[in-house]
C-alpha cells in the first residue's frame, strides 16, 4: 500500500508523459522570403513545434516566428540560426521548467477553482453543478459526443424568454491553449455573480441568450493533461495513417484546406479528410446551422498573442461590413492567412458579428500562461466580450 502511495504522488507531481526538459522556446526575426524559404528547410529537416504563426507555410516577411525545439536539437538549430545570420532570441530556456511553473496559484482548493486551470473531469462536474445551482439563469445541453465518446457540453446562459437574440462562445479549439476553457468558465462565473446586481451584466442577460461551450476539443484537451502539454489537435484516427489527430480550426468549410493548412495527416495543422470530419466540428456546425436564425454573434477563443481578428482569414478579403467590424476591435488585422476557421465559416453562414479572440500573453510563457495570470487576463477579455454584446444588442439583424 506504502509503495502504491508513493507512485501516486510521483505521477501527481509530473502528469505529463512527455518531459520536456531542455527544450527551448526561440523568436526568430524573418526579414525576407530567403529567410522563410530558411526556416521552412529548418522545419523540413527537425520537428519543429511552431507556436506562432502555426506553421512554417504560415510566417511571412517581416515578422518574428516563435517556435519550440526539442532539447536534442537546440545546439543545432541555433547553429543553423547563426549560420545564417538569423536575428533571435530564446523566449524559454528550458520548457520544463515554465511548465511546472504554470501552476502557481495561490489557491489551494482541491475541486474547482475559477483561477486555476481545471482538469476536464473537475471541468464536467462543474458544468452540472453549476447549471443544478442556477436553473433561472443556465440550462445545459449535450449537442455530440467527441472521437473518443465524451460527451460535449453547452450552456445555455440567459433570462428564460420565447425568441432571444443569441451569442455564440466557444472555449479549447487547440488542446494546449488552457487559457481558453479558463475564459468560458470566467464568463459563466461573471453572468451568475453579477445578474441582478451589474446593471449592464444584466441587461445583457434579460435581453441575449450566450451560449458557451466550454471545450469544444475535449479529447485533446485531456490529452494536455495526461500525455503531452504541447498538444494541439483533435485525437481522431484515420485508416492508413499512424499519426493522430485533426487542427479543428482548418476543419470548418471555409476555404477549407486552400491556405495555411496541411493537408498531411501528420501535420499541427491538417485539416482533415473533408470539412467537418471531425465530430466536434461537425457537432458545433450542426448546433449553429440549427440556431442559425438567433446567433448573431460568434465568439471563438484562441491564445496567444493579445489580438482580435475577424473575416478573412482565408483569403485577403474584405467583409461587407468591414468598416464596422474594424471599428468594433479598433483596428486590430488578421494575422496570417488560415483556411477552414470557424469564425470565417460563422461569417460566411450569415453571423455578422464573427471574432476571433487571441487572448494572452505575447510570447513570454506563450500557452505556459501562469494560473496567476487567470484573473486578469480573464478580466480584461470579459470587458471586451461585454462590449461587443452591447453592441450586436444595440445592432440586432
Amino acid at each position: 500500500m506504502l509503495l502504491l502511495l508513493a507512485l501516486v504522488s510521483v505521477t501527481l507531481a509530473h502528469p505529463f508523459e512527455e518531459d520536456f526538459d531542455g527544450n527551448r522556446v526561440f523568436r526568430v526575426s524573418v526579414p525576407d522570403e530567403h529567410h522563410i524559404n530558411l526556416i521552412q528547410e529548418l522545419a523540413n529537416t527537425k520537428q519543429i513545434d511552431f507556436w506562432k504563426p502555426d506553421s512554417a507555410l504560415q510566417v511571412k516577411p517581416h515578422t518574428t516566428v516563435d517556435f519550440h525545439v526539442k532539447a536534442e536539437d537546440v545546439a543545432t538549430v541555433e547553429d543553423f540560426l547563426e549560420q545564417n545570420e538569423f536575428h533571435y532570441e530564446v523566449l524559454i530556456s528550458n520548457v520544463r521548467n515554465v511548465l511546472e511553473a504554470q501552476f502557481d496559484s495561490q489557491t489551494r482548493a482541491s475541486g474547482h477553482s475559477y483561477t486555476k486551470y481545471n482538469k476536464w473531469e473537475t471541468i464536467e462536474a462543474w458544468i452540472k453543478q453549476v447549471a443544478s445551482e442556477n436553473p433561472d439563469l443556465i440550462s445545459q445541453s449535450i449537442i455530440g459526443t467527441t472521437f473518443e465518446e465524451r460527451n460535449i457540453y453547452l450552456l445555455k446562459v440567459g433570462k428564460a424568454k420565447p425568441n432571444k437574440p443569441a451569442i455564440f462562445i466557444d472555449c479549447g479549439f487547440h488542446a494546449r491553449e488552457w487559457i481558453s476553457p479558463a475564459f468560458c468558465q470566467w464568463f459563466v462565473r461573471e453572468a451568475t455573480r453579477t445578474y441582478g446586481r451589474e446593471i449592464h451584466m444584466t441587461q445583457l442577460l434579460d435581453e441575449l441568450d450566450f451560449y458557451i461551450l466550454p471545450v469544444v476539443n475535449i479529447d485533446g484537451y485531456v490529452y494536455t493533461w495526461t500525455k503531452n502539454r504541447m498538444w494541439r489537435k483533435t485525437r481522431s484516427t484515420k485508416a492508413g495513417s499512424s499519426c493522430v489527430g485533426v487542427d479543428p480550426n482548418r476543419n470548418f468549410n471555409a476555404g477549407w484546406c486552400e491556405v495555411g493548412a496541411s493537408r498531411s495527416p501528420c501535420s499541427d495543422t491538417y485539416c482533415g479528410p473533408a470539412a467537418e470530419s471531425e465530430k466536434e466540428t461537425k457537432a458545433l456546425a450542426d448546433f449553429i446551422r440549427k440556431n442559425l436564425s438567433s446567433i448573431k454573434a460568434y465568439l471563438t477563443i484562441h491564445s496567444y498573442s493579445q489580438m482580435m481578428l475577424y473575416p478573412y482569414s482565408y483569403d485577403y478579403k474584405v467583409p461587407e461590413n468591414n468598416v464596422e467590424l474594424n471599428a468594433l476591435v479598433k483596428g486590430a488585422t488578421t494575422i496570417y492567412l488560415a483556411a477552414g476557421g470557424s469564425d470565417d465559416w460563422a461569417y460566411d453562414e450569415g453571423i455578422k458579428y464573427s471574432f476571433t479572440f487571441e487572448l494572452r500573453d505575447t510570447g513570454t510563457y506563450g500557452f505556459l500562461l501562469p494560473e496567476s495570470q487567470i484573473r486578469q487576463t480573464c478580466e480584461e477579455t470579459m470587458l471586451a466580450v461585454k462590449y461587443i454584446a452591447n453592441y450586436v444588442r444595440e445592432h440586432l439583424y
